[in-house]
């Protein structure tokens, strides 16, 4: 987790404190108290000052936070820079260079207790040689660690191990099993817990975003495919030109397709799932599908230019549920207070 907010997520569905690990640059500490408090298994230590903070609130609780050190090892993941968080230039961790003298401040700190080694080079990989030279520097590190002295029985190796989004057989990411077949192969003499994060991997391609067709309008010999879903519903094309599958619910209408660009109806040029995509012909009303938008989809949603959230819909075989209301304008505008002295 990265925030009081997951934390309270997730142990409100039922997750054991022990099995959280905290995350995150900007941790505050009335966030690491409330963690201390329900105790969570680890904090994963971004820079030096968050490692004092965290020393000053596990003593003022009358307790030991049991910590690991987030390295940055300037591996390139070969990703999209937006979601590449394990270069020299990132904001994330501490240089890899510098871990050893900052794990032995940490082990002169009081409230502290070092368990481990924490990693994350980006997201959406789709290639194991990063992990491999990433898990490689946290080997030597562990064995330094381990010669200076340090008790390290834990390594956080991130995650990041990309999903098809892209419907292509050489599309395809390395599957889960050479992703673990690597770790074991790196870091597996170590004697370590190994923790992993898969995030995408489990809930990418559970999830579709349905919306429906409003125009369909032709500007010069391009034809738009307006739909009723915007940037604010599905983000991740506007912020890293994300690819998404675009499909008709109804199938096998037709063989001939022309291609379409597919956008919304928010007041951005960036609100542009696809261009010059082949689909079917449509018309207004038709259903479509954005395929792979189980992660990042509704997590990032907003209310930008004061449209209503979208439903969440839990599907398993025939049984359906909603599980997220869509609110009405009524409860969206009673959010805004307008002060007694306006």
């Amino acid at each position: 987790v990265v925030s009081e907010g997951e934390i309270r997520r997730c142990l409100a569905a039922g997750i054991l404190p022990d099995r959280i690990i905290f995350s995150g640059v900007g941790k505050t500490e009335s966030e690491m108290r409330y963690a201390l408090e329900n105790g969570v298994r680890m904090f994963n230590i971004e820079s030096v000052p968050e490692l004092h903070a965290l020393s000053r609130v596990a003593v003022s609780l009358d307790t030991e936070a049991h910590i690991a050190l987030r390295v940055n090892p300037d591996v390139d993941a070969q990703t999209h820079a937006k979601i590449s968080t394990g270069k020299a230039q990132d904001k994330f961790g501490i240089p890899i260079n510098d871990a050893l003298s900052i794990y032995k401040q940490a082990a002169n700190l009081p409230g502290l207790l070092i368990r481990g080694v924490d990693v994350h080079i980006g997201s959406q990989l789709t290639s194991l040689e990063p992990f491999h030279a990433a898990f490689k520097k946290v080997a030597d590190l562990t064995h330094a660690l381990r010669a200076q002295g340090h008790n390290i029985t834990r390594l956080d190796l991130g995650g990041g191990l990309g999903i098809p989004y892209v419907q292509k057989d050489n599309m395809t990411p390395p599957p889960p099993k050479a992703y673990g077949d690597l770790i074991r192969e790196v870091v597996g003499d170590l004697g370590c817990e190994i923790v992993i994060e898969p995030g995408r991997l489990v809930s990418g391609n559970a999830g579709i975003l349905v919306s429906q067709v409003i125009y369909v309008k032709e500007n010069q010999g391009r034809h738009f495919l307006i739909i009723d879903s915007g940037m604010n519903d599905l983000l991740r094309p506007a912020m890293y030109d994300a690819w998404h599958d675009v499909i008709p619910v109804v199938e096998g209408r037709s063989l001939k397709t022309k291609p379409y660009d597919v956008v919304g109806p928010v007041c951005e040029t960036g609100d542009t799932f696809a261009r010059q995509r082949e689909l079917p012909p449509l018309k207004p009303r038709d259903l479509v599908a954005l395929r792979s938008a189980g992660a990042y989809g509704a997590v990032m949603s907003s209310e930008y230019n004061s449209r209503l959230l979208i439903p969440e819909v839990l599907v398993d075989q025939d049984r359906f549920s909603i599980v997220r209301k869509r609110p009405t304008y009524q409860e969206m505008l009673a959010r805004d207070v307008i002060p007694e002295w306006v």
